[in-house]
């Protein structure tokens, strides 16, 4: 078990998972030295403190990670998360960090289209940083599909693609994170999925019910590859390999509506 002096270091951790993961990391690690990388300049709060560097070009994360342990990274975003993770690692391996702990996204391997890729070259930098490490690949956040939804219904009509996906709540996401990041280095381990498998017909009425809203849904069939790669769904987790979160989307949206 990591040592309770031991320092974790959080990239992402002022972002939607970031916000959850740190008071749980306190409550669970009392006294543990916590430090986050941020893009920006921010004021230290108990037993978290705040440390500048940009991923993206690895400016300042090498200091960032003098006497870190274990690492929590959570940053991402829409496009160069191989780049970061890559700039991550190198300057891991530079200061002798022992553990990398990584959340990746379900589908990564599978999924033919090009973030998808780019979640795959990320893992592939973790697993191959010879470090030892976890990875955990979650579904989409019940937050990221609100708001795509919410985009949509702005619209005269409301489109709703042929897919399935399985929502999760990004507090069963942290939760669970935090449990990996205190233990021992564990692998790849079981895909974390909502407790249900949702077509988008069913997210978006669901969501003009609870906001009150009223527009005609219309079906649409997505093209090519990735349309296929959905219909079949192979953004699903696994069923062999995947642990269900509590929080449903119902759930989820109730709250949002109080």
């Amino acid at each position: 078990m990591m040592s309770v002096d031991a320092t974790i270091l959080v990239t992402g951790g002022t972002g939607t998972l970031g916000r959850h993961v740190l008071p749980l990391l306190g409550q669970a690690a009392p006294g543990r030295r916590v430090r986050v990388l941020s893009r920006s300049r921010r004021q230290d709060t108990g037993q978290v403190s705040y440390v500048t560097g940009d991923l993206m070009s690895g400016e300042g994360v090498g200091d960032a990670l003098a006497g870190v342990d274990t690492v929590l990274h959570l940053a991402g975003g829409a496009k160069g998360d191989d780049v970061m993770a890559g700039h991550l690692v190198a300057a891991a391996r530079e200061a002798g960090v022992r553990h990398l702990v990584h959340v990746s996204v379900i589908g990564a391997e599978r999924m033919p289209m090009a973030w998808f890729a780019t979640q795959r070259a990320a893992e592939e930098a973790i697993t191959g940083s010879g470090i030892a490490w976890t990875m955990l690949r979650a579904a989409q956040f019940h937050d990221l599909v609100h708001q795509m939804v919410a985009k949509m219904a702005r619209l005269p009509f409301v489109p709703a693609p042929g897919m399935r996906l399985e929502p999760v709540d990004v507090r069963d996401v942290a939760q669970r994170l935090v449990e990996l990041t205190l233990g021992e280095p564990a692998g790849l381990v079981a895909e974390l999925a909502g407790p249900a498998v949702y077509t988008m017909d069913d997210v978006v009425r669901s969501y003009l019910g609870a906001t009150g809203r009223r527009r005609p849904v219309v079906g649409m069939r997505v093209p090519g590859k990735a349309g296929r790669a959905y219909r079949e769904g192979v953004n699903l987790a696994l069923p062999v390999h995947v642990v269900h979160g509590e929080r449903t989307w119902e759930a989820f949206l109730a709250e949002r509506a109080a």
